[in-house]
């Protein structure tokens, strides 16, 4: 058997099924596209799914595709083991009513032995215990004998999720030797150890479970297919496990280089070279997808999986950032086959850099932290709680924590730091919702699955008519809508935009001699228009064709708004950087809202470019043409693709005069000129990473315009000003407030002083400490602790505890000496008690605490309830 590479396994399988009469799609993007049941694509089939339960048609019966995947809920085991990993590819064969189990099983066993040339006598495999079929089939087909073919139950060898389409499995394992076994006479497929590898897993989806537990038969059974590109190369290299296969040895060879450790000498090292090498694939794929860092969602994912191979950078002893070197090696070996890769690398590297930095800074602050947490330790047993705390707030790993306390002689609460990261998983997991799970089907799937594609011609004209093919009303199908009532109605043809790619659904009317109705909204179900219709009169039932108008200056402001995003686009790469990159929109007929990846705020004088340059276009009177290509046609012509849409082997163009070109299936002005005029509203952070133009046109851009015209000559008449001297008058009263301000807190800190005699004036004296309370209103709480400051400057060993209500707000603070915190006093819970014990909360440091008063009526209760508790506390 030949040792091929990754890269030659990717190739010589797509290639093979190609030459079966399969279409090679390239991977999805790791985001789903129009799927809330999954947070990131984790299997092959995933992206497929809508082909699978009939929501669309595909591009061929038979399709292949090597898809980039991400699983992640064993995230906290990746590096402990040289089995686990997040990030994976998945090699797949699908059939989409064609052929079934013999053709499926035959070509499986072609390329594993004849194509790679695994030695058969090695190969055994697994079939569904019901599964007669199957298993006849690599008995008299394959010739297998008995002895190589496991019968398996319902838990391993049938494939279902939830209701809808599902089936057994068939599963091909190889034997790596007895040496990889585990010496029980009872040892072969399906046993625990390593001996026998699964290699590739056959679904015969040929079941539709219904809601009442039944497996119908699929009139049109399919094939879905997956191996694991990692664990096949691993076993045709002969290494152990996936992180020895050639293209991630290479980055794992990397990390050894920088680092100074070799792998295999020490288990503890072996852990973070590992952790690093999965991570910084997974990270760097995510990236390339438009995944940005955020603190939710798929975002958080990659900053916990980047901070997690960042700490292990730390642990390997590595010294300032060395993230981007080992993403270049990720980028260097994968690129051929990912060309996202080498085209986003500016931007995926500029995202690790400044996470990279972010996390950096972080710890700074955690070594202060623990500082803090040491200087006030009591016993020489650093809190679990606290130890989490530094683990998840400011990225310390135990072992790092660990290392530091024992520097000072010092130990943690492991058993309290295992319970909270219990804890935070748990949270984590109820959260998730079970987001890593493809949920097959969707509440109107079991209405629309069967139904024809629905015929838009909304490009063309905003008028047409279309027959009902189906209504549905609290979630049943039903043969008519009458007066009054609202429901979801499907047309074989329809001129209505259904809310996609960011621009919002057409809105307009439906009418003949005997109905007219109000189109609400149109969403997408697969290749399905679901119009939300409201009846005003008459009655409209199914098997009917009506008459249905597009309100047309809605849409019209709608085009205005989409073409202007195309322009800013561009306006944006030509200004910012060609880093830039569309990863959101929003476009109704009121507004645009445009997000993009740019990592800092943009100046006023870049939006102003930017701004000129839209206008330019406009005024250019660039003409706007669309066509269809193929998707490797539209790149060759600079086509800007955009991340997380899902695009076909024909895709729709649209290109404004010789400055926008780009993959679009929205609605455009045939002119730029259409637009009128463009206008920021705002410019504004979304995530770390990206930002957010808010910007008008057309009428509203021009209301807008007059409307701030209007407001400055409003200011001009009331400060009685000229043209030519507007900002010389505004600097000059800003100057003056300035200056009276400045006043202002000279004579409040003048008046201090006397306040500051008066109320140490009435100190009274608990067990040798002086206690200064008082309630001195009008003050907020930096007053306050200003004021405390210069009380325990003239008084030693002392507490200070002050009230203030400042307008309907109230505030009371605790601040106390040196000595009085080393004899045990501290602040936070002393002013927690009295905070608690008028309904309000708040809490601090030993030395100095402060309160919110969620009633200011209890102020005084307040003060007198502190002066009970402190002669209880002393």
């Amino acid at each position: 058997m030949e040792k091929y590479s990754l890269n030659e396994l990717r190739k010589m399988f797509l290639e093979f099924y190609e030459s079966k009469g399969h279409l090679k799609l390239e991977s999805f993007s790791l985001v789903p596209h129009n799927d809330k049941s999954l947070l990131l694509i984790n299997s092959g089939m995933a992206p497929l799914k809508p082909y699978f339960i009939g929501e669309e048609v595909p591009p061929k019966k038979r399709v292949t595709t090597c898809q980039k995947c991400i699983r992640t809920p064993d995230i906290d085991n990746v590096g402990k083991t040289a089995r686990h990993g997040t990030f994976f590819e998945m090699l797949g064969n699908f059939s989409f009513g064609d052929y079934f189990k013999k053709e499926a099983i035959a070509f499986a066993w072609e390329f594993l032995t004849e194509k790679i040339g695994l030695d058969k006598d090695k190969l055994y495999v697994s079939v569904y215990e019901n599964d007669d079929e199957a298993a006849e089939i690599w008995k008299n087909d394959i010739g297998l004998t008995d002895d190589r073919i496991t019968r398996l139950g319902k838990e391993d060898n049938f494939w279902e999720i939830g209701l809808g389409p599902c089936g057994p499995c068939s599963e091909i394992y190889v034997d790596r030797g007895e040496e990889y076994g585990c010496d029980s006479p009872t040892c072969g497929v399906g046993c625990d150890c390593d001996r026998y590898m699964e290699v590739w897993n056959l679904v015969f989806t040929q079941f539709d479970k219904d809601k009442e537990g039944n497996y119908n038969k699929l009139e049109h059974p399919n094939i879905d297919t997956g191996m694991g590109l990692e664990r096949l190369a691993a076993y045709v290299q002969e290494v152990d496990n996936i992180f020895e296969v050639d293209t991630i040895r290479y980055i794992l060879d990397y990390i050894c280089e920088i680092s100074g450790k070799k792998y295999g000498v020490n288990e503890n090292d072996d852990v973070s070279i590992r952790v690093i090498t999965d991570h910084i694939r997974s990270s760097v794929f995510m990236a390339s997808d438009g995944i940005l860092t955020s603190n939710e969602g798929r975002g958080y994912v990659l900053k916990r999986i980047l901070r997690r191979a960042m700490r292990h950078g730390k642990l390997l002893g590595i010294e300032g950032h060395f993230m981007e070197g080992v993403a270049k090696k990720v980028i260097e070996i994968s690129g051929e086959a990912y060309p996202a890769l080498r085209e986003k690398e500016t931007t995926i590297l500029k995202l690790i850099n400044i996470e990279e930095e972010k996390f950096n800074e972080t710890v700074n602050q955690g070594l202060s932290m623990i500082d803090e947490l040491i200087a006030n330790l009591k016993g020489d047993t650093l809190g679990g709680l606290d130890a989490f705390k530094l683990y998840d707030t400011y990225g310390f790993p135990l072992e790092l924590t660990e290392e530091i306390l024992e520097e000072k002689g010092l130990k943690v609460d492991k058993n309290g730091f295992e319970k909270a990261m219990q804890e935070q998983k748990d949270k984590a997991r109820n959260a998730r919702n079970n987001k890593e799970i493809v949920s097959y089907k969707g509440d109107l799937t079991n209405f629309i699955a069967n139904l024809p594609s629905t015929e838009f011609s909304g490009y063309e004209s905003l008028s047409d008519k279309g027959k009902v093919i189906e209504i549905i009303k609290d979630n049943e199908a039903i043969d008519i809508l009458n007066e009054g009532e609202s429901g979801l109605v499907i047309f074989n043809r329809t001129p209505f935009y259904a809310t996609s790619g960011g621009q919002v659904h057409d809105i307009g009317k439906i009418e003949d001699d005997k109905v007219n109705a109000k189109v609400k909204s149109v969403t997408k179900s697969g290749d399905k228009f679901v119009h939300e219709v409201e009846i005003i009169s008459g009655s409209l039932e199914a098997d009917k064709e009506y008459s249905m108008t597009v309100d047309k200056q809605n849409r019209l402001n709608t085009e205005r708004n989409h073409s202007a995003t195309h322009l800013l686009h561009k306006a944006l790469k030509e200004v910012l950087g060609e880093h830039v990159n569309q990863a959101g929109s929003y476009v109704d007929s009121e507004r645009l809202r445009f997000d993009f990846s740019h990592f800092e705020k943009v100046t006023n004088e870049e939006l102003d470019e930017i701004e000129r340059r839209v206008n330019a276009e406009i005024l250019n009177k660039d003409e706007v043409n669309y066509f269809e290509t193929s998707i490797d046609e539209a790149r060759k012509l600079g086509a800007t693709a955009l991340f997380g849409e899902k695009y076909g082997s024909k895709v729709r163009v649209v290109k404004m005069g010789d400055y926008s070109i780009e993959l679009c299936g929205g609605c455009h002005v045939n002119n730029t000129n259409d637009i009128s005029m463009f206008k920021i509203l705002s410019e504004s952070s979304v995530a770390s990473g990206v930002r957010r133009i808010e910007a008008i046109t057309g009428k509203c851009a021009i209301e807008e315009s007059l409307e701030k015209y209007h407001e400055l000559q409003t200011i001009k008449d009331k400060l009685r000003l000229n043209n030519n001297n507007i900002i010389e008058k505004v600097d000059e009263l800003l100057n003056k407030n300035k200056s009276l301000l400045k006043e202002l807190e000279a004579f409040r800190k003048e008046a201090n002083k006397d306040v500051v005699s008066g109320i140490i004036d009435n100190a009274f004296d608990v067990n040798g400490t002086k206690c200064v309370f008082a309630k001195v209103d009008g003050l907020n709480v930096n007053d306050l602790r200003e004021l405390s400051d210069k009380v325990k400057d003239k008084v030693e060993n002392v507490i200070v505890f002050l009230v203030s209500v400042a307008g309907e707000k109230g505030f009371m603070i605790a601040s106390a000496s040196k000595e009085a915190v080393k004899d045990g006093f501290n602040c936070g819970k002393f002013i927690k008690d009295v905070a608690v014990s008028i309904g309000s909360g708040g809490g601090g440091r030993p030395d100095m605490a402060q309160a919110g008063i969620k009633d200011i009526s209890k102020a005084d209760m307040a003060l007198e309830n502190a002066k009970g508790f402190i002669k209880e506390r002393l």
